[in-house]
């Protein structure tokens, strides 16, 4: 993960930001199935903060490293 990915106010908006379309829509970022997050890593995220935060959740998800939320989910 680059630093950008370390900050904590990114860690902490996909706790906040809701996926605004599709299956999951409305669920946070921080609670979509890894499955779903895989199915954007192969067909591309999309543009913007959505895509960007779509794929640190991804990256969080695929190594392992989503207990790092649980601590903002206990704020």
């Amino acid at each position: 993960m680059n630093g950008e990915a370390t900050n904590g106010k990114e860690l902490a908006a996909l706790l906040t930001t809701k996926m605004p379309f599709g299956k999951y829509e409305g669920r946070a970022i921080a609670d979509l199935p890894g499955n779903y997050l895989n199915w954007f890593a192969r067909e591309g995220f999309p543009p913007g903060r959505l895509g960007e935060l779509l794929a640190l959740m991804h990256e969080l998800d695929h190594n392992g490293l989503s207990s790092l939320l649980e601590p903002l989910r206990r704020r």
